[in-house]
């Protein structure tokens, strides 16, 4: 890899361990956690690598292939958040020293092996982060403990109102699985692929608009779904107290039906995503249980549709990757992979088909947008094993 031969390059030896955190894809589910709501998705076999030693004077000293300018801080001393890529190891280390004495620190080089934008690459790189400053700490974690580190440090350090669909895709899932998890709880399954659904791959196609959550307009869709649900809470009498404390999972369809004509129309439609996006959701489920892999596709269509309309995301390149993808031959179904801030599309495909659908999204989509060429691409991936269990089977 890469991030080894940069280490090597830098440190003249070899690093003492690799650190790996999968990217995730949320085919149903999007625009939902932060309020408490459902999702499901997958691990992806891409992700972020750490090549990494310790230091046992305390100091962080973090090299990233895909950003400039080396990052360092004390494990004692983390300071404030700066701006830069390295905010996110920065939280992360933050949110660990909160429950865990730290001693030493590392040295580290990181290597993602997509494109940044739309596959949560800030999870992963918390993440594989965090496993590598733990094994040099000597600190073991829980899955949901590893999920909650990592939540905290990009909610409260980072400062994006993310819910933990992101982290708990890419430290819970399962190959040959759909993680189906309820963010009310945390309480999840792991539906496997039946035997008698089709043959799928997933595909990545990048648009070639890179996109940071922090300066998107990602923190505002989150706050007009919440002044949607305040009012909602006002309108029907419902007790309610803090503003950042009403979450749409409190309040019933049913209520929301009956005063969404009273809302702004702005928080109408990001209610009506929200409240939708739950059917899906749960309906979704369902269809991945009995191997309908057409019935899962067309929800994840409708779920990127109603990402546009009533959630209002997405950049006009990502916009006509999308209407292209609904008029390909073999894609079961897709959508704005992650916030939908530029970055990517993902999708089901069918395996037999991958040549020529590739060929067609790029043809059409460059003929839309010329200025891409050299910056769009297509990937295939499968589904993968998530931290723990990555971790477990490098252990076993």
């Amino acid at each position: 890899m890469l991030c080894e031969q940069k280490f090597f390059d830098l440190y003249h030896r070899d690093a003492s361990g690799i650190s790996f955190s999968p990217y995730r894809i949320c085919p149903i589910g999007a625009h939902s956690d932060h309020n408490l709501g459902k999702i499901t998705g997958f691990a992806i076999d891409k992700g972020i690598h750490i090549a990494f030693s310790p230091k046992q004077n305390g100091v962080i000293e973090m090299t990233s292939l895909q950003f400039p300018k080396r990052a360092q801080w004390h494990i004692k001393e983390v300071g404030t958040k700066t701006g830069d890529w390295a905010d996110y190891l920065r939280g992360a280390t933050w949110a660990l020293s909160k429950n865990y004495t730290l001693q030493v620190g590392i040295c580290g080089v990181i290597e993602g092996s997509l494109p940044i934008g739309g596959l949560s690459s800030s999870a992963a790189v918390i993440l594989a982060f965090l496993d590598a400053l733990c094994r040099v700490n000597g600190i073991q974690l829980e899955p949901q403990e590893l999920i909650d580190i990592a939540f905290d440090a990009e909610k409260n350090y980072v400062g994006i109102n993310v819910g933990t669909l992101d982290q708990s895709c890419e430290v819970l899932s399962k190959k040959d699985h759909l993680l189906y998890l309820d963010c009310k709880d945390n309480s999840y399954e792991l539906i496997p692929t039946s035997p008698q659904m089709k043959p799928y791959k997933i595909a990545i196609f990048f648009s070639g608009l890179e996109r940071n959550l922090a300066g998107s307009k990602y923190n505002m869709r989150v706050d007009e779904l919440r002044a949607g649900v305040y009012a909602l809470q006002a309108f029907s009498g419902y007790e309610y107290g803090k503003f950042q404390e009403a979450n749409a999972r409190d309040i019933s369809f049913e209520t929301y039906q009956a005063y969404k004509d009273q809302l702004p129309v702005q928080w109408a439609r990001r209610c009506e995503h929200w409240y939708t996006e739950f059917q899906r959701v749960e309906a979704g489920a369902e269809a991945w249980r009995r191997g309908d892999l057409e019935a899962y596709g067309k929800l994840s269509f409708e779920s990127g549709w109603s990402s546009i309309h009533n959630w209002e995301s997405g950049a006009p390149e990502q916009i006509k990757l999308y209407e292209i993808m609904t008029e390909t031959c073999g894609i079961y179904g897709g959508r704005f992979s992650g916030a939908g801030f530029k970055g990517c599309c993902m999708a089901l495909v069918d395996p037999e088909k991958v040549g020529s659908i590739q060929e067609e999204v790029e043809r059409k989509y460059l003929t839309a947008f010329p200025e891409m060429r050299g910056k769009y691409s297509f990937h295939i991936c499968e589904s993968a094993d998530g931290v723990a269990l990555c971790e477990e089977g490098a252990r076993a």
